[in-house]
């Protein structure tokens, strides 16, 4: 039986960071800028997720209207070197 999923240090670092960069917010058209960029940061995740089950199980998509990402979009979501997501001048 494989491991639970867990946030690694400097991922739980990075988690409580946003947090306190969301609770310190008052503008709402901020916070709905953020919800938004969250929104999708998670559908990609999902689409991806997917797509590399997919790629190991050698299987097609259950159906024709599931996500699915080609390599470069995939590669685009890895996080680059440099590249720490969302700052807190996106957030501010």
């Amino acid at each position: 039986m494989s491991e639970p999923l867990a946030l690694s240090l400097g991922q739980k670092f990075e988690l409580e960071r946003m947090t306190r960069a969301i609770d310190a917010t008052g503008d709402a058209q901020a916070l709905r800028g953020l919800a938004k960029q969250l929104l999708q940061a998670w559908q990609s995740q999902k689409a991806a997720t997917q797509w590399i089950m997919r790629q190991q199980l050698g299987g097609a998509p259950r159906f024709s209207g599931e996500l699915a990402l080609d390599p470069a979009a995939l590669e685009a979501l890895m996080p680059k070197e440099g590249n720490q997501g969302i700052q807190n001048h996106d957030v501010l």
